[in-house]
Formats: structure tokens, sequence, C-alpha cells
């Protein structure tokens, strides 16, 4: 992978990653009340809808940086063994994003754990919750859930690239330039992130 790419992976995933979190954290709040066990106003209702939000961008700008900057050097690793016909395009991408989504869930998970906790004890702030896991589970209690989100993240990935890619590859053969623009991307991207959400949540 060239200097350039990698810098341009790194923070366009960053800067991705921390303006969706924002943007959909309310509705984020919303779900994960609704599926607490002390019920949605117990929880909170419709209080505090930012609750977490620190921790929430604090780890998802180098959550979604570590992603992107993996998936596409794996990928730059991988081209010269799909240019010899070694491997598959696909099997590529879904390679490279396998090995992003493990190493993007050593800071996802933690910051997931201590933003739904944050989220469904509304009288409690992000500092308090980290001291309150840390104290009752120990350094243990922030990856309870690693391999859980690792096991469901991966069907999601292997889903929703190489869809992405292939989309993308398909809008830039009517580009007069090749290439796809970066709202074309977006828009490929969220229509393989729907698609793979509606094939991968049954599982």
């Amino acid at each position: 992978m060239e200097p350039n790419t990698f810098w341009i992976s790194l923070f366009s995933g960053a800067a991705a990653g921390s303006g969706v979190d924002l943007i959909l954290f309310p509705l984020d709040t919303f779900k994960t009340r609704i599926q607490s066990q002390q019920g949605f106003w117990a929880s909170g209702g419709f209080r505090g809808i930012y609750n977490g939000l620190p921790s929430t961008l604090v780890g998802s700008a180098p959550t979604a940086a570590l992603f992107f900057t993996i998936y596409d050097t794996t990928k730059s690793k991988l081209d010269y063994y799909v240019a010899k016909n070694y491997i598959n395009p696909t099997l590529c991408q879904i390679v490279a994003a396998n090995l992003g989504e493990i190493s993007a869930c050593l800071i996802r998970v933690p910051v997931d754990v201590v933003r739904q906790k944050t989220q469904a004890q509304h009288n409690l702030n992000t500092v308090q919750i980290m001291k309150k896991i840390f104290k009752t589970e120990g350094f243990r209690g922030f990856y309870r859930s690693y391999l859980t989100t690792v096991l469901r993240e991966i069907p999601f990935g292997s889903v929703q690239f190489p869809l992405w890619e292939y989309l993308k590859l398909t809008v830039s053969k009517y580009a007069k330039d090749g290439e796809s623009k970066p709202y074309q991307s977006a828009l490929c991207g969220a229509v393989a992130g729907g698609i793979s959400a509606g094939i991968t949540t049954p599982i």
C-alpha cells in the first residue's frame, strides 16, 4: 500500500466512523433501552439520549481507522496473488474484511460494553461505569463479549465488503474516468450494509 493510500484509509475511516456514530447515537440509545431488562422507561426513556457518547466518540474513530487500514493493507498485499489468479478477488476481500473486523473489535468491544451500560444506567456517567466494570469484573469485563462480537461481525463483513466492492466496480464502469465518486461509494456502502444486515441478522 502506498503511503498516501494508507493515510487516506486511516483518516477517511476515522471520519466516517465518528460521523455515523454521532448521527445514529440516539437511535442506538433507544434500541438499548428497549432491550434492557429494566424496560425502556426505567432505563431512562427519552432522557439523556446521548449518555455514553463520550466513550463512543473516543472509540469510534480509532476503531474505523484500524478496520479500514487493515482492510486496505491486506487487500494490497493480496493483489499480487489475485493478479496471478492464485486467489479469487472475492476471497481476498473476505479475508481482508475479517482481519479488519478481528482487529477493530479489540477497540470496539470495550467501547460498546461501556456505551451500553451507560445508556441503560442513565444515572451513572461514562467514568463511573468504567470504574464499576473494573471493580466488579476486572479488565476481562471489558472484553467479555469479544468472541461473540467477532462471530457476529465476520458473516456480516463477509457479505458486506465483497458486495460493496462489486457495486463500486459496477458504478465505475459508467463513470467517464472509470472511478466511482465518494458519494457513489457511500451509497454503495449503504446498500451493501442494508443487504448484509438483512441476510445476517437471523444468524
